[in-house]
Order: structure tokens, then C-alpha cells, then sequence
């Protein structure tokens, strides 16, 4: 009988749009008094919902200038040498055109003058700012350019997560209706939209191919997914590359790659300690269905040190021990030391497990009783 490899978590993760850029806008403008522009003062725009804040400071004109302000209510408030000279609740809008707050100081300090009243009763009409009409820089230009074209990026890079999200979320369907050749079909859009750009459309591409028994092609797909995953900082990287590694231990294994085969799944448990147990436990599996016995054990025994719960190692270990057993004169068989524990143990674990009737029947043919607790030797 061919001892199967078990399976670990399927790891699927979706990507996640990036913050757009073009969610920000410029805001501009002045701060003079009686002797002219202020040079130095401190303009803080407090956003009155989220209290986030942008600190700006006016040029040797009196002027200040931003860019990446979120548009939104703000409280103003601007101070000089330690002193508040002015404070107003003033909006910002995606209109940059339409964010320019010229602070004219003369006109009453704390606050914005309201307009002096004309003959008639009727209110003055409104002086021209000539600092409203003040004409961008080259370096405000270019930082606006900039800010514009990085918007593009953006807004067409989620237009492009948005595509592959829903392919993503359909393999995943697929694959867990043992669909694999539509998950394939599936994959092979969202890797043809990718372009190449990130290592997890490589892997989920790879292990579908693996489970649709395409192996050669999927180990070159979870290779990509590794060299690219590699060089990653994410934090849930490491489970996703022990996912890849778990299905190129398989297709390797499928192949006749025994030496690679075992390297998987090494490297498996070293990214993701919290399956070590199965890695290794697929590694033993693989390793007897090449009658490497010894190596199998050793394999097994560093699954139950991962996880001193994983029954099927001890069973499998077991069987694997009846190998090197030998008949005394009595014909009695004996089993190598250890070999009876293995059982009982994993019957102490499953006692209604797959393997418990075999398990029974191993230990009658030694002569040993069926324990009730496991005891070290």
C-alpha cells in the first residue's frame, strides 16, 4: 500500500488595493500684517473629524504651500514666535484652484475680517488678493507632476487588483471542488493580467497545476513564487512560502526527485514551524514509498517532536520498525524496541482512528497486550 502525504492549510490571500495618491490635494496661501508678509509663522491645518494635522510654515514672501493634504474641515490656527496670531475653520476640496487661504492680519487678528460695510449699508465689495493670483513654481509644478503621475500608477494598479481578485477568489472555489482544471484555467488568467508581478499568483498558479497532476509545470511556477516571495518583507510571507514548498515537495516527490523532495519539505518546516509536524510527516511518507525505512523513521520521530499529538507518526514509524523485525526459535516474531509503544500510542491518541484496527492486529501478532495509556519504556 502507497502511503499518501497529508495536506497543510491551503494558504489563499487576496491582494489589497494601495492608497491612492489622488485622494490628496494642494492647499496655498498667505499670511501678512501691517508691516507686511510674516515670515517664519507656524500655519497648522487640524482636520476637525480625524484630528490629523499638517504643519506648514510661511516662505520670506509670507507664503506657504503643500501638497498630500487630505481634503476636508480643518481648523486653522497660525502662531508666531510662540504666540497664536489667528484662528479660523477653513475647508480644503479637491480643487486646488479653490484652496487658497490668504490671511490678511490688518483686518482684525484672530479670526477673518468680515467685509467693511459701504454706503447704503450695503457690504464693500471684496479688494483683489494679488497673492491669490500668485503663479506656481517650477518646483510646486514639478512636486504636483509628480503627485499626478504617481495617481496614475496607482489608480491603474487597483484597476488591475480588482481584475485578479475575483479570479483568485474563484480558483479557490475550483480547488476546493477538486476542480483543478478550471483553477488552472482560472490561475492562468490571473498570471496573464499579473504579468509576472507578484510571487503569489505564481504559487497559487503552481499549486493548482501540482494538484491537476502537471507537475513539471507547476514546479517551475513554485519556484517563481519562491524566488520572487523570498525577497519579500510581509509578515504572512513565510506561510505562504511554506505552502509553496509543501506542494513542490509533492510534485518533486511525483517526479522521482527524492533529494529535492526532501529539501521541500525541510524547507517547509523551517518557515512555518506551526506545520513542521506535517511537513515532516509528508517527508516520511515520501521516503517509504521509496523504501528509505531509516530515513522515513527519522523523519517521522522529527514529526512527533514537532508535535507529540501527530498519531499517524507514530503508527507509521511502527510499521515502517516491522521491517527490521526478527523470528526467535519459538517463531515468535520480535519487533525492534519501540515498536510496540508506537502502537499503543497511537491508539491512545485515535482509539476509533483509520489506522486503530490494524494497529490492534499489529500488537496481537507481537503477543503484546493493547494499553490503556502509553508507557516509556
Amino acid at each position: 500500500m502507497r502511503l499518501r502525504t497529508g495536506a497543510v492549510t491551503l494558504v489563499w490571500l487576496l491582494f489589497g488595493a494601495v492608497g491612492v495618491f489622488a485622494q490628496t490635494t494642494a492647499v496655498k496661501g498667505s499670511v501678512k500684517d501691517a508691516q507686511g508678509p510674516v515670515v517664519g509663522a507656524q500655519v497648522l491645518f487640524k482636520d476637525s473629524e480625524t484630528g490629523r494635522k499638517y504643519q506648514l510654515k510661511t516662505d520670506k514672501k509670507g507664503e506657504f504651500f503643500s501638497i498630500g493634504v487630505t481634503p476636508g474641515k480643518f481648523d486653522v490656527t497660525v502662531t508666531k514666535d510662540g504666540k497664536v496670531i489667528y484662528t479660523d475653520k477653513w475647508q480644503a476640496t479637491f480643487d486646488e484652484d479653490k484652496n487658497v487661504l490668504n490671511i490678511d492680519l490688518t483686518q482684525g487678528g484672530a479670526g477673518p475680517a468680515p467685509a467693511a460695510a459701504a454706503a447704503g449699508g450695503q457690504p464693500a465689495p471684496q479688494q483683489p488678493q494679488q497673492a491669490q493670483q500668485r503663479k506656481l513654481t517650477e518646483e510646486e509644478k514639478k512636486q504636483i507632476e509628480e503627485t499626478n503621475k504617481k495617481n496614475a500608477e496607482v489608480q491603474k494598479y487597483n484597476a488591475k487588483i480588482n481584475t485578479i481578485n475575483p479570479l483568485l477568489q474563484q480558483a479557490v472555489t475550483e480547488m476546493q471542488a477538486k476542480n483543478y482544471d478550471a483553477a488552472v484555467q482560472t490561475l492562468q488568467q490571473a498570471e496573464e493580467l499579473d504579468a509576472g508581478q507578484h510571487a503569489l499568483v505564481y504559487g497559487q498558479l503552481g499549486k493548482a497545476l501540482v494538484a491537476d497532476k502537471k507537475y513539471p509545470e507547476g514546479i517551475d511556477n513554485l519556484n517563481k513564487a519562491i524566488e520572487m516571495g523570498s525577497t519579500q518583507n510581509d509578515p504572512k510571507i513565510k506561510s505562504q512560502l511554506a505552502s509553496y514548498y509543501d506542494s513542490l515537495g509533492e510534485a518533486y516527490a511525483r517526479t522521482d526527485k527524492l533529494p529535492e523532495a526532501v529539501d521541500a519539505y525541510n524547507k517547509e518546516a523551517a518557515q512555518d514551524p506551526a506545520q513542521a509536524a506535517q511537513a515532516y510527516y509528508n517527508q516520511g511518507a515520501v521516503l517509504t514509498n521509496k523504501n528509505k525505512t531509516d530515513d522515513a523513521n527519522a523523519a517521522f520521530t522529527k514529526a512527533i517532536q514537532a508535535d507529540p499529538n501527530k498519531a499517524d507518526a507514530y503508527y507509521q514509524r511502527g510499521i515502517n520498525s516491522l521491517q527490521k523485525a526478527t523470528v526467535d526459535k519459538q517463531n515468535k516474531m520480535i519487533a525492534p524496541p519501540g515498536t510496540v509503544d508506537d502502537f499503543n500510542k497511537y491508539l491512545e491518541l485515535q482509539p476509533e482512528g483509520p489506522y486503530a484496527d490494524s494497529a490492534k492486529q499489529m500488537l496481537e501478532m507481537l503477543g503484546a497486550k493493547v494499553q490503556t495509556g502509553f508507557k516509556k519504556k
